[in-house]
């Protein structure tokens, strides 16, 4: 019997890199799925710097390579990843790559959708939407990533209450403590999936 391939994930994020060192710790150890590579659209990102501490393949790229070249799309092929995760991420992924890998690109957003999306929606501007409405929960979505900010069909929800004495900085600290906790496991769960199809 043949050895299974190991997975390959990629991820793509913009900022400090929290989520993207803790999906990579989540699978460091792991037999069947790796993340082979971390991208980022800002040079000064740390999870460029996190990557690259912990033995993962880092990469810088401009907005002219992502848009208006097939440059990125190549170099992704190369890598044929069973798995693009958006982790932080905030600009909107090029028609090439989506048509490229379908079904095959997923994202994290700090809400539950449909409701606080869309463009501009992202970060401390979510959590201080939603207690400026005064909602009594929140949360988490993860959904596959379409050509529409936040509107592919969604994977997997978890909410969160939210207290009175909440603030936006206190919201946002629930939700990373969803996203640790269940972002590595359904990406895990999703290429198990893969991996039976």
């Amino acid at each position: 019997m043949q050895p299974t391939k190991q997975k390959k994930i990629v991820v793509f994020a913009s900022g400090s890199g929290t989520n993207t060192e803790n999906i990579i710790k989540y699978f460091q150890n792991s037999p069947e799925s790796r993340v082979v590579a971390v991208f980022s659209n800002r040079r000064s990102a740390g999870v460029l710097k996190k990557a690259h501490d912990l033995n993962v393949k880092a990469l810088y790229f401009d907005r002219n390579s992502f848009y208006h070249s097939n440059e990125l799309l190549y170099v992704l092929q190369d890598m044929e990843p069973d798995l693009i995760v958006l982790a932080g991420f905030l600009w909107m992924f090029p028609e090439n790559i989506l048509q490229r890998f379908p079904g095959k690109i997923i994202n994290i957003h700090p809400a539950l959708l449909p409701k606080y999306g869309g463009k501009g929606m992202y970060g401390d501007k979510v959590h201080k939407a939603i207690i400026d409405n005064k909602e009594k929960e929140s949360g988490i979505t993860i959904h596959y990533v379409n050509e529409r900010y936040d509107e592919g069909e969604i994977v997997f929800q978890k909410t969160v209450n939210i207290d009175r004495g909440d603030t936006p900085e206190s919201l946002a600290s629930k939700i990373h403590e969803l996203e640790y906790t269940f972002f590595p496991k359904v990406i895990e769960e999703l290429l198990q999936d893969k991996k039976s199809e």
